[in-house]
C-alpha cells in the first residue's frame, strides 16, 4: 500500500505491506484523514514528543529509528473482517473510530505507532468494537472531522461551565474552532475569540463566535470585558469599594495555541478566579509563574482527547448539523502531497484543515 511515512523526521512516500487484521479487528480502506496540529508538532519535535510520552507513563512509544505512519482523524470503509469478529457492519460500510486498537496486552495507538499505521496510508486496521457507522447522507469529508471536533466537546465539558460564565478562546486554529463549535452547542456566550490571522477569524465567526478580535489591534481582554458585564445588575456580586468598574461574569479561558509563553500571558491577564482550560498542545518546555495563579486563585485544567460517549455524540452532532464543519475543510491532498500540506499548514493565513485522501491521484 502507498503511505506518507515519517522517516528520520521527514515525510516521504513509501510502499508498505498492507496491515492484516488480528482477532476482533477489521481491515479498512482510508477514505479521508485530517492533518492534526499534533502531527505537525510530532514531526518537528519528535524526540520531545517521545520523551514526554515516556515521562507521562504513556502506554505507547515510537521508535524514531523506524517508520511511523501518522494520521488519527479519519473516515474509512470496511474491506475485510479479522478472526473473531461479529461482522455486524458489512464490507463497504463507512465508519469512524477512536484511533486505538484494543488488544489483550493493552491498547495500541493508531497513527503514533511503528506497527499500527494511521490514516496517511491506503489501509488501516481498527478494532471492530470501536467502530461507529457513518450516518447515511453525511459527507465523508465531514465525518473525518469527528475526532478533532470531539476534542472541543471534551474541553468544554472539562470546563464545567455555569450559566453565567463568559468564555474567551485564545487561538482559532482547528482546536480553537472545535472549542467554539462546542461552546455554541452548549449555548454559552457571548463567545469571544482571538487570533492574529484574518482567515482564522473568519472561520471563528462561521463556527459560532460572537466577537472576534485581532490581538494586533485590540486586546482580547478588553473585548471580553465588554461582553462579560452582567446583563442583570441585580444578580452581579458586590465588589469591594477599592475595585473600579462594573462587576464581570466569571471568566473561562480556553488556551488553544500551544506555543511557549501563551499560558503565562493568559495567567498574567486573567481576572481573579478565572478558569483556564489548556487545550493547545505545547511540546516544548515552557515557563509559568505560580505566584500569578496563587495571587489570583486561578484554576488550570489541562485536557486531552475525549471520552467514547463524547466521540459518538460528536459524530451525531455533525450529522444533524448542530456542529458546522464544512468551512473547516480548506484543502485535500493525496499521499504525495502530505509533506507539502505540512508546510502549508505552518501558515495560518492559508488553511484550517487539510484532508489526506490516500487514493487521490
Amino acid at each position: 500500500m502507498r503511505a506518507a511515512v515519517m522517516r528520520s523526521q521527514r515525510l516521504v512516500v513509501a510502499d508498505l505491506p498492507s496491515p492484516e487484521p488480528g482477532p476482533g479487528e477489521v481491515l479498512v480502506r482510508t477514505l479521508a484523514c485530517g492533518i492534526c496540529g499534533s502531527d505537525l508538532h510530532a514531526l518537528k519535535h519528535a524526540e520531545r514528543f517521545v520523551e514526554a510520552s515516556r515521562r507521562a507513563g504513556s502506554v505507547f512509544t515510537m521508535d524514531l529509528a523506524r517508520d511511523v505512519v501518522m494520521g488519527h482523524e479519519f473516515c474509512a470503509e470496511i474491506v475485510d473482517h479479522g478472526p473473531g469478529t461479529t461482522r455486524a457492519l458489512k464490507a463497504g460500510t463507512r465508519v469512524c473510530s477512536r484511533p486505538s486498537l484494543v488488544r489483550p496486552d493493552g491498547p495500541r495507538t493508531v497513527g503514533y505507532s511503528n506497527d499500527t499505521p494511521g490514516g496517511y496510508a491506503e489501509y488501516m486496521r481498527l478494532t471492530e468494537a470501536l467502530l461507529l457507522e457513518v450516518p447515511s447522507g453525511l459527507p465523508t469529508e465531514h465525518a473525518a472531522l469527528t475526532e478533532p471536533m470531539a476534542v472541543g466537546l471534551h474541553a468544554v465539558a472539562k470546563a464545567r461551565l455555569e450559566p453565567d460564565d463568559a468564555p474567551l478562546v485564545i487561538g482559532c486554529g482547528p482546536v480553537g474552532l472545535a472549542v467554539i463549535a462546542a461552546l455554541r452547542l452548549a449555548r454559552a456566550g457571548p463567545i469571544v475569540a482571538a487570533d492574529f490571522s484574518a482567515r482564522r477569524r473568519d472561520l471563528a465567526t462561521a463556527t459560532g463566535a460572537d466577537v472576534v478580535v485581532d490581538p494586533a489591534w485590540t486586546t482580547p481582554w478588553q473585548s471580553w470585558r465588554e461582553t462579560a458585564v452582567w446583563r442583570d445588575a441585580g444578580r452581579a456580586p458586590a465588589l469591594p469599594p477599592w475595585v473600579a468598574g462594573p462587576p464581570l461574569r466569571p471568566a473561562v479561558v480556553f488556551e488553544c495555541v500551544g506555543v511557549p509563553g501563551v499560558l503565562d500571558q493568559i495567567m498574567a491577564a486573567a481576572p481573579r478566579g478565572s478558569r483556564v482550560v489548556v487545550v493547545g498542545v505545547c511540546m516544548e518546555p515552557d515557563t509559568i509563574y505560580p505566584m500569578l495563579g496563587v495571587s489570583k486563585e486561578l484554576n488550570l485544567q489541562f485536557v486531552l482527547g475525549y471520552t467514547p460517549d463524547e466521540f459518538a455524540a460528536t459524530l451525531r452532532h455533525i450529522a444533524e448539523g448542530a456542529i458546522a464543519v464544512a468551512p473547516l475543510v480548506t484543502g485535500k491532498v493525496g499521499v504525495e502531497g502530505v509533506a507539502g500540506a505540512f508546510e502549508a499548514l505552518a501558515s495560518p493565513a492559508l488553511h484550517a484543515k487539510i484532508l489526506v485522501e490516500p487514493w487521490r491521484a
